[in-house]
């Protein structure tokens, strides 16, 4: 790793593992992109790994900051809530590690017109 700061990809979790295949190409994007930036998945529930197995591993490979994208649409209880917590949790455990949060990708401009636009193409426009 060329960077001491690390991505990991948050997002909920579900029984169906091919409910995690879009996540997995975002990450296989990302690290097409940015070759020398580890990125990591980690789920909130159901499936692994889990915020604090993710955050372990970049850390292993040399990571002092850490940022925590969460793949929701919006903010609701899980990440007004549950991922503060998880982060303080893990935060403990790395206390040298600064780990940050961002927006939900469903609140970023460009993320709601790529929407809008896939949205119109299916109708034709």
């Amino acid at each position: 790793m060329s960077t001491d700061t690390a991505l990991i990809l948050f997002a909920h979790g579900a029984r169906d593992p091919q409910w995690a295949e879009p996540f997995q190409a975002v990450r296989t994007a990302i690290a097409r992109r940015a070759p020398g930036v580890a990125v990591e998945l980690a789920f909130l529930e159901l499936m692994s790994p889990s915020l604090g197995e993710a955050v372990d591993r970049v850390v292993a490979r040399g990571a002092r900051r850490v940022v925590v994208v969460p793949a929701f649409m919006a903010q609701g209880g899980h990440l007004k809530r549950d991922l503060p917590r998880l982060i303080g949790e893990v935060q403990a455990v790395h206390p040298r590690c600064v780990i940050e949060q961002t927006r939900a990708i469903g609140e970023v401009p460009e993320i709601i017109e790529a929407i809008a636009a896939f949205a119109l193409a299916q109708t034709g426009f």
